[in-house]
């Protein structure tokens, strides 16, 4: 089942075009690089690399190093010394989707990360402000939640919030609908309409049936790198099974309480996809906390409102002429997204004044407060 949540405000600034939103690189994207290149995501020109180094991507990261794959195998390789020193922002380390050159050596080393088209990233769980890679050089990210008791608009508002920054487009995909009859999906999917921005693509799967993965395919085309995340027992293992033709990551039975899963995923792995596509799939993520650098535009319409109102400072509450407040009261603004809205701001806010202490070098002003946002509780 495919969705397109209908018009609301101004568009979904994510390019899609057409009735299935179909991703596809620029007609340059291969022009110049090898096959092989091409099928872990690679575009463009390759770039000159001096004697003895190579191209490749990291596929995953572990304690004890690095597995990278050049587009014809998966090798093992430890970071340069200068990656491990401790006060190297982490940022500037390799993670999961990074393309590197690997010097060749017993074992290689990985001395360089070229730059990043995309990021997608979170505040790092704790008290302590960081920010915390989940992958890099994404073009696509697919929200994958159930139609279960996982199913949570707020959540899904959260990934939204971070995805918008991270040069990636989003897909919201609901799992398990083989569960549920159609007059539920279509009210999960009535819903999504009044909180989501225009033009986000929902679509409503059964993760381990291929032919209803199928409708994603339209997505995940040749040199397109797509980033898989959700809560842990939403199906991200049994959908990346699927799309993969293989069993090749565990899957778990999620709990009867509340249809959550234990962390059969692990670590962020990177995986080619038949198709020509490479998919990232990471662990289970129950806590979700932005960074600060969120424009939060998937609210441009609330933003729109609250310039309409009769006084610059308006809190939204009782004052005389407030559009917001008038948007409440006439039907036309959904309470629970006017909560969301005010809620992320916050939480955005107090990001941002964290990050500014921390580079004045002072105190952090929430660290002795335990200022943190389950974001699993939503």
């Amino acid at each position: 089942m495919l969705a397109e949540v209908p018009a609301r405000t101004k568009p979904w600034r994510r390019g899609q075009t057409g009735d299935n939103h179909a991703m596809t690189p620029p007609p340059n994207a291969a022009a110049h690089a090898p096959a092989a290149l091409h099928r872990i995501g690679w575009r463009g020109e390759l770039p000159p690399l001096p004697p003895g180094r190579l191209l490749a991507r990291v596929a995953a990261q572990h304690r004890a190093g690095y597995e990278v794959h050049d587009g014809e195998r998966t090798f093992n390789a430890q970071p340069a010394p200068r990656f491990l020193k401790r006060n190297l922002d982490p940022a500037e380390r390799p993670a999961v989707g990074d393309f590197v050159a690997v010097e060749a050596g017993a074992p290689p080393h990985i001395v360089e990360v070229l730059p990043r088209r995309s990021v997608l990233r979170r505040a790092a769980a704790g008290e302590r402000y960081a920010r915390q890679i989940i992958a890099t050089n994404i073009d696509l990210v697919l929200v994958l939640t159930g139609l279960d008791g996982d199913f949570n608009p707020a959540r899904i508002e959260r990934y939204l919030a971070l995805i918008e920054g991270s040069g990636a487009h989003a897909l919201v995909v609901l799992s398990k609908a083989d569960q549920f009859d159609a007059r539920h999906q279509r009210a999960a999917l009535h819903e999504l309409a009044a909180r989501l921005p225009q033009g986000t693509p929902v679509h409503a799967i059964d993760a381990r049936d291929a032919q209803s993965a199928a409708v994603l395919a339209p997505y995940l085309t040749p040199g397109i790198t797509a980033a898989l995340v959700g809560s842990s027992g939403a199906g991200k293992s049994t959908l990346t099974n699927t799309l993969l033709g293989e069993a090749r990551m565990a899957t778990g039975e999620t709990r009867a309480r509340d249809d959550r899963g234990r962390h059969t995923t692990t670590h962020r792995a990177l995986l080619p996809l038949p198709g020509g596509a490479c998919l990232i799939d990471t662990p289970g993520m129950r806590e979700l906390k932005l960074t600060g650098d969120e424009a939060l535009d998937l609210f441009a319409d609330i933003d729109e409102l609250a310039a309409q109102c009769r006084f610059a400072d308006c809190a939204h509450g009782s004052e005389p002429g407030c559009a917001v407040r008038a948007a409440l009261d006439a039907g036309e603004l959904d309470p629970a997204r006017w909560r969301q809205y005010r809620k992320l701001h916050d939480e955005r806010d107090a990001q941002i004044t964290r990050l500014e202490e921390r580079l004045r070098g002072g105190r952090d002003p929430l660290r002795t407060h335990r200022h943190r946002d389950r974001f699993d509780r939503e």
